[in-house]
């Protein structure tokens, strides 16, 4: 077996063991990531992405939905386009108490979501 067998097999086996625990996680973001089969690779970049839109609302930067969501795709480019995708993650995150201002920066103010405002009063 030579070196790149090996990485490949090796990749595979991550991959797979990922999958276990999120099985085993079995939380709604947990799903998500199962669904949309992510990596771990791609699940730490997408944590990396929501700190750094936390910190850019923190420092009053204007944050839209639309380059998020592109940043989204770079990082997981068999799912460009799917916006619904990015929304889950986010709202998922929000329902897990995790970077909730990113949320209600990006899709808090959307009709479908009015219930949540009522909710937190």
């Amino acid at each position: 077996m030579d070196a790149k067998e090996y990485n490949k097999i090796m990749e595979r086996l991550d991959f797979i063991e990922f999958r276990q625990q999120l099985l085993f996680d079995n939380d709604d973001v947990s799903r998500s990531i199962f669904e949309y089969g992510l990596t771990r690779e791609q699940y730490k970049r997408i944590m990396d992405l929501m700190q750094d839109y936390r910190e850019r609302i923190e420092r009053g930067e204007k944050c839209g939905r639309g380059g998020f969501e592109q940043a989204m795709y770079e990082i997981v480019p068999d799912h460009r386009g799917d916006y619904h995708m990015c929304e889950e993650l986010v709202k998922g995150f929000r329902d897990e108490n995790r970077w909730e201002e990113v949320f209600e920066n990006l899709y808090g103010e959307m009709p479908k979501y009015s219930y949540l405002k009522l909710k937190d009063e």
